[in-house]
């Protein structure tokens, strides 16, 4: 598979007829590398997750970037065999065609034979318009809601739209996922580093 390019992805959404606007900055990570976007990016912002459970399905959850996801129970609310972990960054870049740091929703157009099944935090849904990467983490696509959904929906990937549960504790005291499983959640230029849930 070869995957798009931030630029053919674009060309794809025009010929679909979707709106969508695009700024071009430096490589983003955190969110305090991206605090300087935020005067020139409105909308809602996320942080994107790639796993698999334990029969190795394959998940993207797109969720806002401040929400706190309780890891353990998420395999109850998506419908996954077993606790879930992160996918690996080879098995990233084989299925949806990014690198750590650049994971995005838009990465399912790579997706042709789709197996990696797409789920939205139904917070993210609640505004008008929303940020992602164009599967590069150098520059950002704001899109609205109904053309994000037609985009999904035009690459044969109808997302699942839910409550992600939250941790019983949601103190900012958890500790930060280490090293590369950090990486593949990032996905916005202002994903915020996703917390683990207590032990």
């Amino acid at each position: 598979m070869t995957p798009l390019t931030p630029d053919e992805l674009c060309a794809h959404l025009s010929a679909q007829g979707l709106s969508f606007h695009r700024l071009d900055h430096q490589a983003v990570f955190t969110v305090e590398e991206s605090a300087s976007l935020r005067g020139k990016v409105p909308g809602l912002h996320s942080k994107n997750l790639f796993l698999k459970d334990k029969k190795g399905r394959l998940f993207l959850v797109s969720a806002r970037e401040n929400a706190r996801i309780d890891l353990k129970r998420l395999h109850e609310v998506i419908g996954a065999s077993g606790r879930l972990s992160f996918g690996s960054a080879e098995l990233l870049l084989e299925k949806l065609g990014v690198t750590p740091g650049s994971v995005t929703a838009f990465a399912v157009i790579n997706d042709r034979g789709r197996e990696v099944t797409m789920v939205l935090d139904a917070n993210l849904m609640t505004g008008g318009e929303m940020n992602f990467h164009p599967l590069i983490n150098t520059a950002t696509l704001r899109i609205g809601r109904d053309d994000m959904l037609a985009f999904l929906r035009g690459t044969g990937h109808e997302p699942l739209i839910v409550d992600l549960p939250v941790p019983d504790d949601v103190s900012l005291n958890h500790a930060v996922i280490p090293g590369q499983a950090a990486g593949l959640m990032h996905g916005s230029p202002l994903a915020g580093e996703m917390k683990r849930s207590a032990e």
